[in-house]
């Protein structure tokens, strides 16, 4: 698949991406998906409005160097103009393919008009997507979900305005807006979609294991999957899909030395990249889906969410892990 001049995945392969998800697709967590198998992993959202850019935040959220290319700034907004300077900042601090978010259905964002409310106005997104590719000399590609909700579900006239505007490639998750990812997602809009359009394709939505990729990819014709919360304490799905698309095979679950090795070299990264306490407050969640299928779990999320530092968190996880891998029972501590 290619977006633009990018060639997406290896020769032959299935491209395998990582979903935007806000607070979740960090670059210690991009970095970790890549290593692991993504072809191509879209960044958090960034903010239209620029009295936000110059924040700590944004700029954590910007920073990609050292970054495996094609490096992939997903923007969200509602202004027209807006959204092709913040498109044109984030080319000029590195982005490679600028993605437009018309996917999420948060209610904060949706408020203001924003994510998926935006595929309520069909010309307002035909003035956004025709601003943001002719602001920019890379490609701009969009993520949307199947409508608003049941009554309007207009995805496929968003994805030819899409198309006739110049984004060079469409994710789609399977839900409306109003269903959030409550329910089951249906591929038959998305399959619509891909016979309609000449360009490249993503299915998202409930895509969860080796097999399910299998099925939604032969289902729609789609030109790759994307995968969101389903990596989330499990970034090796990349490699396990790919491994079952090529060969039909079914790769064993990571050992738990594994598991612990890949857990503490992600919050090492954390703690780099946040500085110790902003670190340690984000890694809690991702300590809390590595977790979660393990025995003790909830009394091990109770210990190491009060760690305060990063050796006490570090620490309080290899022992963890050690435990299991030595088939006792964690010995946790009261409190840390």
């Amino acid at each position: 698949m290619r977006i633009g001049p990018h060639s997406i995945g290896n020769p032959g392969e299935t491209p395998l991406l990582l979903a935007p998800m806000a607070g979740v697709t960090d670059k210690p967590f991009r970095l970790l998906c890549k290593r692991l198998g993504a072809s191509l992993a879209v960044s958090e959202m960034t903010i239209s409005d620029p009295r936000f850019w110059n924040t700590s935040k944004s700029r954590t959220r910007m920073d990609h160097a050292g970054e495996p290319a094609p490096i992939d700034v997903q923007i969200a907004g509602t202004d027209p103009q807006l959204l092709a300077e913040a498109a044109l900042y984030n080319v000029e601090h590195g982005a490679q393919i600028i993605d437009i978010n018309m996917g999420c259905p948060a209610k904060k964002v949706c408020n203001a008009w924003a994510g998926s409310a935006l595929m309520r106005d069909e010309k307002l997104v035909a003035q956004i997507l025709s601003a943001v590719v002719d602001a920019v000399e890379v490609p701009v590609t969009l993520k949307i979900r199947t409508g608003w909700n049941a009554e309007n579900r207009n995805a496929p006239a968003i994805a030819r305005i899409a198309e006739d505007c110049g984004i060079a490639a469409l994710a789609v998750h399977g839900r409306t807006r109003d269903q959030h990812y409550t329910g089951i997602a249906e591929y038959d809009t998305i399959a619509e979609i891909k016979s309609r359009l000449r360009i490249p394709v993503s299915a998202n939505g409930d895509i969860d294991s080796p097999r399910k990729a299998k099925f939604v990819l032969d289902y729609t014709k789609c030109d790759a999957v994307m995968i969101g919360r389903a990596a989330q304490g499990r970034p090796w799905i990349f490699r396990e899909i790919a491994h079952y698309l090529a060969t039909g095979e079914e790769l064993p679950p990571p050992s738990l030395q594994e598991v612990r090795d890949i857990l503490l070299g992600h919050l090492h990264a954390l703690h780099a990249h946040y500085g110790e306490q902003a670190g340690v407050r984000i890694a809690r969640k991702h300590l809390g889906w590595y977790a979660k299928d393990k025995p003790e779990n909830e009394s091990f999320r109770a210990v190491v969410n009060r760690a305060e530092t990063a050796e006490a968190q570090i620490a309080l996880t290899r022992d963890y892990f050690d435990a299991l891998i030595a088939g006792i029972a964690p010995g946790l501590p009261a409190a840390a």
